[in-house]
């Protein structure tokens, strides 16, 4: 981070304000220039306030040369980070499917269903015990009584589980779940992404509803700061004035990502369409603009869908998107674990 200051003669707020910097543990280097005087931080700057010292009298400008985050940051961890997930491995080439319904609404309907993915090619099981809804009225899930359904399909089936999480106080309920969901709407509730970091579980992080790379990126770095590297990005869509589909999904993100962060990228085009006949199309987009892996809503009964009916697949039609998938993923360098039928 360099800092440009204004007002060179001002020599007592000059002093102040570098010992303030050699305060949070930065070095600071000077270059007095003709017309200018600039100081180099040099540390770990994602801890400086810019808005607190670009409001200072002698400050003219304030550039980082480097972005904020530091655990996610690829220039600091070059190779792609794998996450391994019950022998189930994101990133560095492989290609993870996670399936199943939105909300877990019996026993017999998730064990079913997580029967349905496996056969067809899942290799993780998702389902919501918890529901974040629009409206205080629609169907909230079970709860902890649907967490204890989900661990059931698992023991059936052997897959591992992906469920949301939605506050703090449920953590000690989580401990026993494969991956840790964060969902859209808690992507900046940061006292819960500081515990998640604290728990050696991996973290399914998803974009928020208008949220920005780096804001997205930023909210990793909070899980990660605490301790925590195993975090799978998700890009599910974000908030636009185009009203044909629920969200528009964002594949331009993919690449820049790849770019930016080690970390495994996958995609939920069930949320990004909200239509269950555009799940294949973006599917495939998703795969081709280099995603790890897809989290795809699977219902046996999609009419009948306490939430999210409009956009969940029938297991056959899942079957279908997972054959198209494996037909383009060699083109793409990746590689995806093989299900045997249940």
């Amino acid at each position: 981070m360099i800092i440009v200051i204004k007002d060179q003669k001002n020599e007592k707020q000059i002093e102040s304000l570098k010992n303030w910097i050699k305060g949070l543990g930065l070095d600071v280097h000077m270059s007095r220039g003709e017309n200018s005087l600039i100081m180099g931080l040099i540390g770990d700057t994602s801890k400086v306030d810019i808005d607190l010292i670009r409001s200072l009298d002698i400050v003219e400008s304030v550039q980082r040369i480097q972005e904020p985050y530091k655990n996610a940051n690829r220039k600091f961890h070059p190779e792609d980070s794998i996450i391994d997930v019950g022998g189930h491995k994101f990133g560095g080439g492989h290609f993870q499917i996670i399936a199943g319904p939105c909300s877990v609404e019996s026993r017999e309907q998730v064990i079913e269903v997580a029967k349905a993915v496996k056969a067809a090619g899942a290799t993780i099981l998702r389902g919501g015990a918890f529901k974040p809804r629009t409206s205080p009225y629609s169907f909230q899930g079970l709860g902890l009584e649907g967490l204890e359904y989900l661990k059931e399909a698992r023991k059936e089936t052997g897959m591992p589980i992906c469920t949301e999480i939605m506050s703090e106080r449920h953590i000690d309920a989580f401990l026993d779940i494969d991956i840790i969901q964060v969902g859209a709407r808690n992507m900046q509730n940061f006292e819960l992404l500081k515990r998640l970091g604290k728990v050696d579980k991996p973290i399914l992080l998803k974009r928020g509803l208008a949220n920005t790379i780096e804001e997205w990126l930023m909210s990793a770095e909070y899980i990660m700061s605490e301790g925590n590297m195993n975090v799978i990005l998700c890009e599910r869509g974000i908030r636009t004035f185009e009203p044909y589909t629920r969200n528009t999904l964002d594949l331009s993100a993919i690449p820049i990502l790849k770019e930016k962060t080690h970390l495994p990228v996958i995609v939920d085009p069930s949320h990004a369409s909200g239509l269950s006949r555009l799940v294949r199309p973006m599917s495939l987009a998703a795969v081709g603009a280099g995603a790890d892996g897809l989290i795809i809503e699977v219902h046996n009964d999609p009419s009948k869908a306490l939430c999210d009916g409009a956009q969940s697949l029938k297991p056959e039609q899942f079957k279908e998107v997972v054959d198209n998938i494996d037909v383009m993923l060699p083109i793409v360098g990746k590689k995806r674990d093989k299900q045997e039928r249940v």
